[in-house]
């Protein structure tokens, strides 16, 4: 493992419209922050760290789908549907923040998963004040739902997204970063993966799920594809039904490139807190198909999401038009 550098009709989710426009139901008004302030690239200075081969004692951690789905009758669901992405994003970073001094103060960490795609534009304001200054940076650790298996300096590297437009500019411990070690076979990068989550589950970097036996991340910020795909876990493919391993490989990917690691819904759904972040309408399709009232045989990756906390979806008026 390598650390590295408009009004809405009801649904069955508790739904919120925000309009920073004069509005009779009196909703919230959304402000945008002030500039950017950059934290200079060198405060981030990536290390290399391989836990291939690290011994694991955390006894049977493997659980059934069915185990980490037990408690989703009670989970909370909402929908929050913006004006703009713009304010979407201001909403995102005062959730992701209160989020942030939350799990610091209450057990002095904050795990955070990122994806790829569009969420780290999303997370843009966090890089303005108050969030910059006030977030406890030092206390997050940040991993990836899925990542492509090619090098971090690669176009295609989530990795490289993230560090070009978020971690380079905030001050985060480069050792609290953990990039897949991109020298391995997609195959390996995923065991490696997965080894390094179960030792920082032993140093409660990571908590355990009591319900699943999976690790249970404080909070997973997820993008959706236009077919509704989530992580690399794409409609229609095998790894759907993934139950047992924390971390998986896939190699032959519908959308390129083809080799990827990829969390299974099992750790997805032992999160204690997911956001959905989601706009565009080229993905209204989706969020009608998987927040509609309609029925639909055949269930888009994105329906699986069901974490054991709280899930939330941000969307613009774009992404919820056919709602």
């Amino acid at each position: 493992m390598a650390f590295l550098p408009t009004s809405m009709r009801t649904l069955s989710s508790s739904v919120r419209l925000f309009n920073t426009h004069s509005s009779p139901l009196h909703l919230p008004r959304v402000s945008a922050h002030k500039s950017v302030v950059p934290v200079p690239r060198s405060a981030f200075r990536p290390k290399e760290l391989s836990l291939v081969g690290e011994k694991k004692n955390l006894g049977s951690c493997r659980a059934k789908a069915s185990m980490a789905a037990a408690t989703t009758a009670e989970n909370k669901k909402k929908v929050e549907v913006f004006d703009t992405e713009e304010d979407l994003a201001v909403s995102l970073a005062k959730y992701t923040a209160d989020l942030s001094d939350k799990f610091c103060k209450e057990r002095g960490a904050f795990s955070v998963v990122l994806s790829g795609g569009s969420l780290i534009k999303s997370l843009r304001k966090l890089l303005e004040p108050p969030y910059i200054d006030r977030i406890e940076w030092s206390k997050w650790h940040v991993f990836w739902v899925d990542e492509r298996v090619v090098p971090k300096d690669h176009e295609d590297s989530n990795y490289k997204l993230a560090y070009d437009g978020f971690l380079s500019k905030i001050p985060i411990l480069p050792g609290n970063v953990y990039a897949i070690n991109d020298a391995l076979s997609a195959e390996g990068a995923a065991d490696d993966y997965e080894t390094c989550l179960k030792h920082l589950v032993n140093t409660n970097v990571i908590n355990l799920s009591a319900a699943s036996g999976f690790p249970k991340f404080d909070l997973m910020l997820l993008g959706m594809g236009p077919d509704g795909h989530v992580a690399s876990l794409f409609p229609g493919h095998p790894l759907l039904k993934e139950n047992e391993k924390w971390v998986t490989s896939i190699k032959e990917s519908p959308k390129p490139p083809p080799e990827r690691i990829t969390f299974t819904f099992p750790v997805i759904n032992s999160s204690a807190y997911i956001a959905l972040v989601v706009a565009g309408a080229g993905k209204a399709e989706a969020v009608q198909t998987a927040l509609g009232e309609g029925q639909n045989s055949d269930k888009l990756p994105v329906q699986e999401v069901s974490p054991e906390g709280e899930l939330t979806w941000f969307l613009d008026k774009g992404a919820a038009s056919k709602l």
